[in-house]
């Protein structure tokens, strides 16, 4: 793949543009992260208005850990494609990590209006509740959750974790032994269990 895309290198910028976008992005998967931001640097410079340049040059920066500046690129890319939904994500994960939560809540609640089934949005709307200590929110989004993905043994624990924290040990009990049964070797589910057989 690399190599059929740096035969492209040399074509219009467009075309040029398109070509270091993947590159760069092959490179990000590969963490190559010198090599991934030269080709979005590249991808950038040959066409300003390509959101997923900008998005890649987003993460490269994201990686390096300057938020504040990945955040700028997102919002780019945004500016120029307002449906590009890499670079909403990843403008949530940036708020999320510059602490500006409210913020983040934002974005992936836009981001839950377009992809309504998203695993990954559903998750990190639950997760913001968690960090905002709203349990009741929390559980109403990882419910959400379950109707996507109901197999997920880490989200059925989470789910008997928050309810036992509201002190519903039923619904808590139900949740941990769904878990168990998806994925026995989980120890923290299974001190749990115990706990809840001797009670």
């Amino acid at each position: 793949a690399l190599e059929t895309l740096k035969m492209f290198e040399k074509k219009d910028s467009r075309v040029k543009s398109a070509a270091a976008t993947n590159l760069s992005f092959l490179y990000y998967l590969e963490n190559e992260l010198a090599q991934a931001t030269n080709y979005a640097d590249l991808a950038v410079n040959s066409d300003r208005y390509n959101p997923a340049a900008l998005t890649n040059k987003g993460n490269t920066v994201f990686a390096n850990g300057d938020y504040e500046k990945a955040a700028e690129f997102y919002k780019e890319a945004l500016r120029n494609d307002s449906s590009c939904t890499e670079a909403l994500y990843n403008l949530g994960l940036t708020y999320k990590k510059l602490n500006r939560i409210d913020e983040a809540l934002d974005c992936f609640q836009k981001l839950h209006a377009i992809l309504r089934d998203s695993a990954q949005v559903i998750h990190q709307i639950a997760q913001i509740y968690e960090i905002l200590e709203d349990p009741n929110q929390a559980i109403e989004w990882l419910l959400q959750l379950i109707s996507v993905v109901p197999t997920d043994p880490h989200i059925l624990s989470k789910l008997g974790k928050l309810y036992d924290n509201e002190g519903d040990k039923s619904q808590a009990f139900h949740y941990y032994y769904e878990s168990y049964r998806y994925f026995p070797s989980n120890i923290e589910v299974i001190e749990w269990l115990g706990a809840y057989y001797i009670d």
